[in-house]
């Protein structure tokens, strides 16, 4: 699946976004959603990134404060499936996974959630 070009998978990114329940966005706030091809040491081992304060932990934001950021990792995701439904699918679950760092939800509770 390494054939979907940067500007491809971005717009899959915002098409699944599109997909997630609302009460899951109307609560992001001052948060970006960005694409890279791979994390900063040019692993393929992750495939998403929440970074932020997550909202359990931070007061409200100041004047001119930095938005939070979910990156996605276009590299690895494609590393990983066979086909587009399959990359439509982890797209999916790597967004639930860093939405719900932002709001809190670590690893652990992830897992057993099904999410991790």
């Amino acid at each position: 699946m390494h054939d979907i070009d940067a500007e491809q998978f971005e717009s899959l990114v915002v098409a699944e976004l599109d997909l997630l329940p609302d009460d899951m966005i109307d609560g992001l706030e001052n948060v970006v959603f960005v694409v890279e091809d791979r994390p900063e040491d040019g692993s393929l081992d992750l495939l998403g990134l929440y970074d932020g304060v997550a909202l359990t932990e931070r007061g409200q934001y100041g004047f001119g404060e930095m938005p939070d950021r979910i990156v996605l990792y276009r590299e690895p995701l494609l590393e990983i499936v066979d086909d587009l439904d399959e990359l439509k699918e982890q797209i999916h679950v790597t967004l639930v996974h860093e939405i719900a760092h932002f709001y809190g939800i670590d690893d652990t509770r992830l897992h057993e959630l099904g999410w991790g």
